[in-house]
């Protein structure tokens, strides 16, 4: 197991590095001057080299990856030669001169929202979904189980902008059971925090609450007619102790796999329902740097987002001894 879990964070580091090398070398690469899109329309040319100067991107693409790469470590310096050197800590991700920031700073206000929004809709969705599939699993065939399914197949059709405007038009705007969406943070107002964050919950979870009832019903359906549950099962054991200790279990595999990429594939952001409540999370952040060109947001949400996602397979694998004796890391 040690070895193992030693072998995965080597190749972790690798595929890092590897990570930051691609996303350097393809927004570096994109059509069109850098330098120019940190200007605005009316910005002249001695602007134009005066910013590709601060930026280093007069300098040779090899040099800059090197420079983008010690900042992560140990920090750099932009305008080093200028009256007011910019000095970006580290871990420097880069330094947005349409924003006058730090990159990193960016991100570390906007993902807390994010936070909240994953963190909050997973455990919806994740309660909803397994406690429906495995009542549909147990109905197998009589009308609980059409009428769950059916619900997971309308919820599964609906896009969430359409979920999302729905609940706004009745909820906030018809009905006025909740103000409008305005975001703060959990420790400053949690009574407005919720009414706040429970549609966009509501939203992500009725997405992602159809896929797991059905994922989840169909595990539970086939571990069922395993020959361990039926030993189980003539043994005595009582029927939740079946169905949750000996049939989820081994069928949970699907399931954290599912549940660990999606988790962090909506950590990295959620731009719909985002954009929909006005939550300035990293989707909303992600969608302004691409609105306004800004290359060095662009590349450190990507890189952000990606590490997340890598770390997160990383976390599902290792979860898997864990879950089901049956499976051994070597």
């Amino acid at each position: 197991m040690a070895a193992y879990v030693v072998r995965r964070l080597i190749l972790m580091v690798a595929l890092l590095f590897v990570l930051t090398a691609a996303v350097f070398v393809l927004f570096t690469l994109l059509p069109g001057d850098p330098a120019r899109l940190t200007c605005g329309k009316a910005c002249s040319a001695q602007t134009i080299e005066a910013n590709r100067h601060r930026l280093g991107y007069d300098q040779p693409i090899l040099t800059q990856y090197e420079e983008f790469l010690s900042g992560l470590f140990v920090g750099r310096t932009f305008s080093a030669d200028s009256p007011e050197p910019i000095v970006c800590n580290a871990p420097c991700l880069g330094y947005s001169f349409t924003r006058h920031e730090q990159v990193l700073t960016l991100i570390a206000k906007a993902a807390p929202t994010t936070f909240w929004l994953a963190i909050g809709a997973f455990i919806m969705w994740i309660i909803t979904g397994i406690s429906l599939g495995i009542f549909a699993a147990l109905n197998h065939g009589h009308w609980p189980d059409r009428l769950v399914m059916g619900i997971s197949l309308v919820g599964y059709s609906l896009p969430s902008f359409f979920i999302g405007l729905v609940l706004i038009f009745f909820v906030v705007i018809k009905w006025s059971w909740l103000p409008f969406p305005s975001y703060v943070s959990p420790f400053d107002n949690p009574f407005q925090f919720l009414q706040t964050m429970i549609l966009p919950w509501i939203v992500l979870a009725v997405l992602n609450t159809a896929f797991y009832m059905r994922l989840t019903r169909n595990q539970v359906l086939e571990t069922l007619n395993e020959d361990y549950v039926r030993t189980a099962r003539a043994k005595g054991l009582p029927e939740r102790t079946v169905v949750v200790k000996h049939a989820l279990r081994a069928g949970l595999t699907p399931l954290v796999t599912a549940a660990g990429m999606d988790l962090a594939y909506l950590l990295g952001g959620a731009i719909i329902t985002e954009s929909i409540f006005n939550l300035p999370g990293l989707g909303a952040l992600a969608v302004s740097s691409v609105l306004e060109s800004d290359l060095p947001l662009i590349t450190g949400i990507t890189l952000v987002t990606s590490t997340v996602i890598i770390v997160a397979n990383l976390v599902v694998d290792l979860l898997y001894a864990v879950i089901d004796p049956r499976v051994r890391l070597a």
